[in-house]
């Protein structure tokens, strides 16, 4: 992963774009901090096997969200 400062991003956007596109992460910082993360762009479509894995771990709900907000709503009143 590459890490370049906001005025080095700047002056460098063509050069950084060429290396996301090429399969790399770019972070800009401000002051030594990370602000944005350059990442090559992911079609959804790539993304729903892990979406569809993430679901099936998640445990099974007892109650549907209706049911789950009308009690935490509840909760709240007393």
């Amino acid at each position: 992963m590459l890490q370049v400062t906001v005025a080095e991003a700047k002056s460098r956007l063509s050069s950084l774009l060429d290396a996301v596109e090429a399969g790399q992460a770019v972070v800009i910082t401000r002051r030594g901090k990370p602000i944005a993360e350059l990442v090559p762009r992911c079609a959804v479509r790539d993304l729903l096997p892990q979406l569809q894995a993430l679901r099936d771990a998640l445990p099974e709900q007892q109650a549907s969200g209706v049911e789950t907000m009308r009690a935490l709503r509840d909760e709240s009143r007393v």
